[in-house]
């Protein structure tokens, strides 16, 4: 499964595969523990094929991280996400060497981490790029009017709001595209 079905919802533990779109929002699993959930259209969420972090020259892609994570570690695991904060910016600045401190903050890098462990626990570790990405398969997200990571951006270079104070008052939605 590609990162374009695994999402992150503010307020929720863990990550969400993306099940079906219903009327007023959407049904996901949790990658923890299997649990279904109905989420409303106002949730924060988050697609991790839409997530990227700062760097002195651009923005890389969250799959980018991955899969330099994984090579790093064979196609193992990373180091656990509880781990200091000196060990876990020494071990991100190794994966990503030009990553933008001023931005990036610890609690993202635990954040990726975290993310990343559990994705390879749940063998959901194929992080290349989707080869058919028509618009008829595509799921979009708005911009949500929080994001749980706060130093991510968007596809279109656009930093996304680290609280609700400083984010716009745009409902999130999805949407699929018509086939």
């Amino acid at each position: 499964m590609s990162l374009e079905k695994i999402l992150s919802i503010s307020g929720k533990p863990g990550l969400y595969r993306l099940l079906a779109q219903t009327r007023t929002g959407f049904l996901a699993e949790s990658l923890i523990d299997g649990k279904k959930a109905s989420v409303n259209l106002r949730q924060n969420v988050s697609l991790l094929s839409e997530i990227a972090i700062y760097t002195l020259k651009e923005e890389v892609p969250l799959r980018e991280i991955f899969k330099k994570i994984q090579e790093k570690e064979n196609g193992g695991p990373a180091i656990s996400h509880k781990e200091s904060k000196e060990k876990l910016e020494e071990y991100f600045f190794e994966i990503l060497p030009d990553y933008d401190e001023d931005k990036v903050y610890v609690s993202d890098i635990k954040k990726v981490i975290q993310w990343y462990n559990l994705l390879q626990e749940k063998k959901l570790d194929d992080f290349s790029a989707p080869e058919n990405t028509s618009e008829s398969e595509a799921l979009k997200v708005a911009a949500p009017q929080k994001n749980p990571v706060k130093a991510l951006v968007d596809k279109g270079g656009n930093q996304k709001a680290s609280s609700a104070k400083k984010g716009n008052s745009a409902k999130n939605t999805v949407a699929r595209k018509a086939q």
